[in-house]
């Protein structure tokens, strides 16, 4: 179920997508918060750095720096995790992600669910309709981020 503090941190993910987008990278970002409370946020920076593995979720999470645990932490994510950035958010065990959207991308959200993560999906028009723009506008780049 999504609460407003859900709603609230998915958005400062999407102004994080949205900064990706207008730097001419993939429209992806990401908050790691506690309590309710920001902790780190990013974006997809693939293009930006030249970096293949700075997605949005890994972008966040390492801005975080250190935690002692991750196990009291939600995870936000403009768009469905790819299967790495899945695999750190259960090596993690970061037990609960929510997806602005699923609808571009998914297909990992049973992944996570098999794996004891709450994943709760928001359909967030806004993240959906920013990664639909940036498919149609730049499909060699999408193709690249999700390796095709």
């Amino acid at each position: 179920m999504l609460t407003a503090t859900d709603a609230r941190l998915l958005r400062i993910a999407y102004d994080e997508a949205k900064a990706g987008f207008d730097e001419g990278g993939c429209p992806i970002g990401s908050v790691l918060a506690r309590g309710g409370e920001v902790i780190a946020q990013g974006r997809n920076q693939r293009v930006q750095r030249s970096d293949p593995i700075a997605h949005g979720e890994m972008d966040a999470l390492r801005k975080a720096g250190r935690q002692k645990t991750y196990r009291d932490t939600v995870l936000y994510t403009s768009l469905s995790p790819c299967m790495m950035c899945a695999g750190t958010i259960v090596q993690f065990e970061i037990p609960r992600v929510v997806i602005g959207d699923t609808q571009n991308f998914g297909g990992n959200e049973e992944f996570l669910r098999e794996r004891g993560v709450e994943v709760v999906i928001a359909d967030d028009p806004d993240c959906i309709a920013l990664m639909k723009r940036f498919i149609e506008e730049k499909p060699e780049l999408w193709a690249e981020d999700i390796a095709e």
